[in-house]
């Protein structure tokens, strides 16, 4: 009996998939697919006795499958870990360098796209530096107002998207009803649900009006209770609970050493607040706590977790006080329509819901930045998921991750 007689490919396509890549025409994925370019990379992607890697993504959830991270594993355990960016790459900074100062607030909006009023917020604040802007108070309460509301919709978020790294679908479901009361509300003043283009150079573009104040006070006479009651969802869950806790620790050598703001910061253990540190706008006259956990040993997922809670009712108390203090008065400086600033340099920062989230701008006369740069803090958390993952389980990595909060626009900006 004669062998059967293979089929003959005097072309093979690399999409047949009768053909076996490696082996017939020679063609593999090098991972990296260059050849290493720095002493870590050399590092990372040589394999030691029973090492492998793993590719996880680009798929992670909370960061809406724009970010891959390359795994080194052995057995269960990770070894090191290689987040690889460029997804979501946008060249942002130079779209700024070619807009005109008006133009920028529309083009930094979608950094971090859940909490977009802070990425308007601090180049907002440099631009009137270098332009000497007095802002009306009642611009300022109402930016305070609606960026505390933004903040809390941002952490409800996070309250999810935690629990659906972890295999909990339900929780999502309630953070975007808490999510969505406060969008529409933000979209009765701005127009939009998203990217909200609401503050400008001097001010912000239109007040307060009927519909958004009739959905703020029915939000606030239950934004308290109904906190409560979606704390409990997880908070009272042992299997989420005893996933979070004593994972992805950070102490506050580490915090402080690695560049860490925010929440992760405060979670371990470091009273920083951009707010108090440095106020500006109203803060330093509205009466609020810097929540602070994990002082002993550092913050694990968990205290950062908890720590945006404590947060949420924080900003809740800051909403209140803006309510009955807010003056009357114009929302807007009187300003020329094409703005020429003096040559100088200015830098201004905010506290966003993931940290200090800062601009730095530099003005040579004409009606466009001659520089314009980002300080994100997405970016300088991640470099810390690598640190915190070393001898953990492959399955604590969303936890670890999604503990940071990082948005993905910020990062790869």
């Amino acid at each position: 009996m004669t062998a059967p007689v293979q089929p003959h490919y005097p072309h093979p396509s690399a999409d047949d998939p009768r053909i076996m890549l490696d082996a017939q025409i020679g063609q593999y994925e090098q991972v990296p697919p260059y050849p290493p370019r720095t002493e870590r990379e050399a590092e990372f992607y040589t394999l030691g006795d029973g090492e492998m890697f793993l590719n996880m993504g680009p798929q992670h959830p909370s960061t809406h499958g724009v970010l891959r991270v390359v795994l080194k594993i052995n057995g269960e355990k990770v070894v090191d870990l290689d987040p690889v960016l460029g997804y979501l790459h946008r060249g942002v900074e130079k779209l700024c360098e070619n807009s005109d100062y008006h133009h920028i607030i529309s083009q930094i909006d979608p950094l971090e796209y859940v909490s977009s009023l802070f990425m308007e917020w601090a180049p907002v604040m440099a631009f009137e530096k270098l332009m000497d802007v007095q802002v009306p108070r009642r611009a300022e309460y109402i930016r305070v107002l609606t960026g505390e509301l933004l903040r809390i919709a941002s952490h409800a978020l996070f309250q999810g998207w935690m629990a659906l790294d972890l295999g909990g679908l339900t929780p999502i479901l309630y953070s975007f009803i808490e999510r969505d009361e406060i969008v529409e509300m933000l979209a009765a003043v701005t127009g939009q649900r998203m990217l909200f283009n609401y503050f400008r150079i001097g001010g912000v573009n239109g007040d307060l009006n009927h519909e958004f104040m009739s959905r703020l006070g029915d939000w606030m006479s239950r934004a308290a209770v109904q906190h409560e009651a979606n704390i409990g969802l997880l908070n009272e869950n042992e299997i989420f609970v005893r996933r979070m806790r004593d994972i992805g620790r950070v102490d506050r050598d580490t915090a402080l050493r690695m560049g860490v703001t925010g929440p992760n910061i405060r979670a371990a253990g470091i009273p920083f607040d951009v707010r108090r540190a440095h106020p500006y706008s109203v803060y330093p006259e509205l009466e609020f706590n810097v929540p602070v956990r994990g002082s002993n040993g550092g913050g694990d997922s968990l205290d950062r977790y908890l720590l945006r809670l404590d947060e949420v009712r924080e900003s809740i108390r800051i909403i209140d006080q803006c309510l009955h203090e807010m003056p009357d008065g114009p929302v807007m400086a009187r300003l020329p329509r094409l703005m020429r600033p003096r040559p100088g340099r200015a830098w201004a920062a905010v506290e966003s819901p993931r940290g200090l989230f800062g601009t730095y701008v530099i003005s040579d006369g004409t009606d466009q930045p001659f520089r314009f740069r980002i300080h994100d803090p997405s970016f300088v958390h991640l470099q810390l998921v690598g640190m915190l993952m070393k001898d953990n389980l492959i399955a604590d990595t969303m936890a670890v991750m999604a503990s940071l909060d990082p948005v993905m626009g910020g990062i790869d900006k």
